[in-house]
């Protein structure tokens, strides 16, 4: 399936895949290498220093001070990366519900990343959007 930009179509056959990892933030200071062994689910540099999204074990056993214990919602639907309101659609809704989110735009799908306690019921919102387009799950 090709790469698809359409929002009714992406919120509707979206497929949000809670992922069992338990995930955590964490920062490096600008110039640090991230330690030796050390795989990040995401690294993206700003000014400031360099972010990580790390298995939270992962970040414990490098020393990595963290913030935000969270789980990964994968968006399995393939979006395009100038999809217009897709982000906004998700984020809203959850915001709706009063749960936190960190989105990650991936080349292929998007990563929705939400407090830990909060993962199923962002998992149960997620669905009951996509059902509003006509989405069906099994």
């Amino acid at each position: 399936m090709g790469r698809n930009s359409d929002l009714d179509h992406l919120l509707r056959h979206m497929r949000p895949v809670l992922e069992a990892e338990r995930y955590v933030f964490a920062t490096l200071d600008p110039g640090l290498p991230v330690p030796y062994g050390l795989e990040a689910r995401m690294q993206f540099r700003e000014a400031e220093g360099t972010t990580l999204i790390v298995e939270a074990g992962a970040a414990a056993a490098a020393g990595l001070e963290t913030s935000f214990p969270c789980r990964c919602l994968s968006l399995t639907i393939n979006s395009s990366l100038d999809a217009v309101g897709f982000m906004a659609a998700i984020s809203g809704a959850l915001a709706e519900d009063g749960i936190s989110c960190n989105a990650v735009a991936g080349y292929f799908h998007d990563h929705i990343f939400v407090p830990e306690a909060d993962a199923e019921r962002a998992l149960a919102c997620l669905q009951a959007l996509s059902g509003r387009h006509g989405g069906e799950f099994d």
